[in-house]
């Protein structure tokens, strides 16, 4: 069996079992809807009070919510194994168990548990999607679409990559840290808003440390069909997506290294 048909068959298993439980599924995808949406009203907060926010109105902020929550929910679906791995692997010694199967480790943990809560996230971003294409002057057409789905596939990989960075740590520190929420939950928060709003150096961050800016910023660009205030070439940022794509590489690098110097705890 190769490993997409492995993956797919975790997923189904992950799926069936979380069909057996119909209505505490449901109650947990509205829940989660309920709870993110609080946020798009702290940004509608905002710009209600100022009006505009560093030259962007909220439509347009809210193409940027849209897309990097659509994002983040994504990568958040598929990565339930990383995300626990201290807590449910490394300090259980369950690990040892991944290992002794023939198969990557990594593929094992992608499809541990597929969350069917964390679409109650995607579902406000679609819905404050459509809301950005009313009030932005954002015309659908097969360019701006591709860019879109091109800008998430690239945002899944770089969030994907953060979590995998933060099971890596794992390998030292036994438990995982959760200094890594500020790399997830705290990189979709400054996300939601343009990046010309930022200090200097912190647009340097999350451009060059961790590639928040080319995966939500510089696509939206590209989308609303306006040039970057910060002077970023037009021919560039079509291209910016790929940097979710090594980021992503890079942290399985990280993986490897870790997984080289592993030692089991025990059980």
């Amino acid at each position: 069996m190769n490993a997409l048909a492995l993956y797919g068959r975790y997923v189904v298993a992950s799926l069936r079992a979380q069909a057996q439980y119909p209505t505490a599924t449901l109650m947990l995808i509205l829940g989660q809807c309920a709870a993110t949406s609080i946020e798009i009203l702290g940004v509608y907060a905002l710009f209600s009070r100022f009006g505009s926010v560093g030259g962007w109105k909220f439509g347009e902020a809210a193409l940027f919510y849209a897309l990097v929550n659509i994002t983040f929910s994504l990568a958040d679906l598929l990565t339930r194994g990383f995300e626990v791995f201290g807590t449910d692997f490394v300090r259980t010694g369950a690990f040892d168990r991944v290992l002794l199967r023939p198969r990557a480790a990594a593929l094992q943990l992608a499809g541990y548990e597929v969350r069917l809560s964390r679409l109650g996230r995607m579902m406000q971003a679609v819905a404050v999607l459509v809301i950005a294409t009313r009030l932005a002057p954002i015309h659908w057409d097969a360019a701006t679409v591709a860019m879109a789905l091109w800008a998430i596939t690239g945002g899944v990989a770089m969030f994907c990559g953060i979590l995998v960075l933060q099971a890596t740590m794992a390998f030292w520190t036994v438990e995982s840290l959760e200094v890594a929420n500020v790399l997830t939950y705290g990189g979709v928060q400054a996300a939601q808003y343009p990046l010309n709003i930022y200090a200097t150096w912190f647009r340097r961050l999350l451009t060059f440390g961790v590639p928040l800016a080319c995966v939500a910023y510089y696509p939206v660009l590209v989308i609303l069909n306006r040039p970057d205030p910060l002077g970023a070439p037009d021919w560039l940022l079509p291209f910016t997506p790929l940097a979710g794509f090594a980021f992503l590489t890079l942290s399985f690098l990280a993986w490897r290294a870790g997984m080289a110097r592993y030692a089991s705890t025990g059980s």
